[in-house]
């Protein structure tokens, strides 16, 4: 499903200064290997051409089912995965052209919080340590200065001093995800990959972790990108949201807006699975039918077109075009076709 116009109509009014990222055209391959010589026999399309845009200062919410392309739409930005075709522009700045020193440089601008906060902390690493580790690489601070600065980084992402001695094993998940924060932190970044940072959390933990986010963008002006399967969430924290199938952008647009007016049929899908608070309140349920298609052999036309209620001829051969339907809501689907 193309993307290259996915927010033209919304990004021509605004300035490349306010974006702090372009991500245009974005494609992440991954080669199968098969046969008697192991050749290459086909290929993951794990993204495939999305294309979106990130103010300063703001968080963009990307949401989808498992296996739609999130997490591999995170790392390629950072360039923890090599992307296959597109452009990544930060800062003004083309990040796939960076040699190894502009790449090393960037590492302290972007950073990432990882889903499982336990497996992504060194076990042989006291706190102070781990927290500190690229700060001393990179010289941020002076030496005299070091102990201090990691110190104060710990107590605003509501650790104590004398954490730094002990072990990650030693932390309850919702402490450990603190420390990963705080790691990330550290390095003084513009922008972060929060990669389901709450989804190992008990509910209770991840609205602590969720405001401690926000009052963290709020104190040092960050820009987020926050991946996640749960809507509540996104809702919560997110300013513009982007929904993502078989490796493409279907739907985008203000929070406000997708929420209170989903366009696209799968997205329509995903929020009439939301929970409501309210058990005497019944919610007309859409079920999907099927599974979801191999991404390494998508439907031809619009892939969603294999569980969709709504599907029509065109959408088994057509490749639907982004729409705006007003103040930057972009959808992809033949229903909104003009005739």
């Amino acid at each position: 499903m193309s993307t290259e116009n996915m927010n033209t109509n919304a990004q021509e009014n605004v300035s490349s200064s306010e974006n702090i990222l372009e991500v245009r055209n974005l494609k992440k391959y991954f080669p199968i290997k098969g046969g008697f010589f192991g050749g290459v026999t086909g290929q993951v399309k794990a993204v495939d051409d999305v294309s979106f845009s990130i103010k300063r200062g703001t968080t963009m919410g990307l949401v989808g089912e498992s296996g739609c392309g999130k997490s591999t739409t995170g790392r390629t930005i950072l360039r923890l995965l090599e992307k296959t075709e597109g452009d990544i522009i930060f800062d003004g700045k083309d990040v796939s052209t960076l040699d190894k020193k502009g790449l090393r440089d960037l590492r302290t601008k972007m950073q990432i919080i990882f889903q499982d906060p336990y497996s992504s902390l060194s076990p042989r690493l006291p706190i102070g340590e781990i927290i500190g580790e690229a700060v001393r690489e990179h010289g941020l601070v002076p030496d005299n200065e070091y102990d201090d600065y990691i110190s104060k980084i710990m107590k605003e992402c509501g650790l104590q001093e004398y954490h730094k001695d002990r072990y990650p094993h030693e932390f309850s998940g919702g402490q450990r995800q603190r420390i990963c924060i705080a790691r990330a932190l550290a390095l003084k970044p513009e922008f972060v990959v929060c990669d389901e940072p709450v989804s190992a959390l008990d509910v209770s933990i991840q609205a602590q972790i969720i405001n401690l986010l926000k009052q963290l963008q709020e104190d040092r002006g960050l820009t987020y990108l926050f991946i996640s399967h749960d809507l509540s969430v996104v809702e919560h924290i997110s300013d513009t949201i982007g929904v993502m199938y078989l490796g493409n952008l279907v739907e985008t647009g203000n929070t406000e807006d997708i929420f209170a007016k989903p366009l696209h049929p799968y997205t329509q899908a995903l929020f009439s699975a939301i929970p409501m608070p309210d058990p005497d309140i019944k919610k007309d349920r859409i079920l999907l039918q099927g599974d979801i298609p191999s991404p390494a052999n998508p439907p031809a036309g619009c892939k969603f077109h294999t569980r969709c209620s709504k599907c029509m001829e065109k959408c088994k051969t057509i490749v639907p075009q982004p729409k705006d339907m007003g103040n930057g809501h972009v959808v992809c689907c033949h229903l909104y076709d003009e005739e």
